[in-house]
């Protein structure tokens, strides 16, 4: 079991450190809570973590102001070590130093893109297991905040069932074939370093986005998918 370690940056309870917790783990401001903060603007029960298949999984149990992981509003999402978790008026680190600093050695290895390559770098060079600069750094900096919150792409569901790995299979497939048909339909202007899309195919990938974000409010909004 992956046990959990959470370090306040910023709050009324900055500097407090919550470590080798046993999921689940709630986070709010009362009585009941693994990790009760002092907090009016978070929700007396404000989120939970728990395992599942061997990640941790952060849900948001409906409170009154958001979550937020990495800059990003959140409902339910699975955490990776570095991960920046904002709730209320606190900020929360995720993971001990130790697992953060693992965690960007595996990305160098996986060969990150050069922008992204800098800026690890320069949270690299504050990683200290001697000192507190690590937290004070980070809960500075909103830049620094998603340095580990790269882009790359998701593990896929395990231990599906034939039914459910056909459904997948099919969402997938339908947006790589409208993915692919945008791509090909956009013009590229090298001289001028631009690529441009008609704007119908520009209304095409809105109604895109649109179509994945029914879908992610019907999985993390849909009691039937939990």
């Amino acid at each position: 079991m992956t046990r959990v370690t959470l370090r306040v940056l910023d709050g009324a309870d900055r500097g407090q450190v919550y470590e080798d917790l046993e999921p689940p783990v709630t986070i709010g401001r009362e009585e009941g809570n693994t990790v009760q903060l002092n907090d009016e603007r978070i929700s007396r029960f404000h989120l939970k973590i728990q395992e599942d298949q061997g990640k941790l999984v952060l849900t948001d149990l409906d409170s009154t102001n958001g979550t937020r992981v990495n800059g990003e509003d959140t409902q339910l999402r699975i955490l990776r070590f570095g991960d920046v978790i904002s709730l209320g008026r606190s900020v929360l680190l995720f993971g001990t130093r130790d697992q953060i600093a693992h965690r960007l050695e595996e990305l160098r290895n996986d060969g990150i893109a050069e922008n992204n390559e800098l800026m690890v770098d320069e949270l690299a060079k504050r990683v200290d297991s001697k000192s507190l600069s690590f937290e004070l750094h980070l809960g500075a900096s909103e830049d620094l905040q998603s340095t580990l919150h790269i882009p790359m792409p998701p593990d896929l569901p395990t231990q599906l069932s034939p039914g459910q790995a056909a459904a997948v299979s099919e969402i997938l497939e339908y947006l790589h074939l409208r993915t692919r048909q945008l791509v090909q339909s956009a013009e590229i202007d090298e001289e001028h370093g631009k690529i441009t899309i008609p704007i119908a195919n520009w209304q095409e990938l809105l109604e895109m986005q649109s179509q994945l974000a029914e879908y992610l409010r019907h999985i993390v909004g849909d009691p039937e998918w939990s």
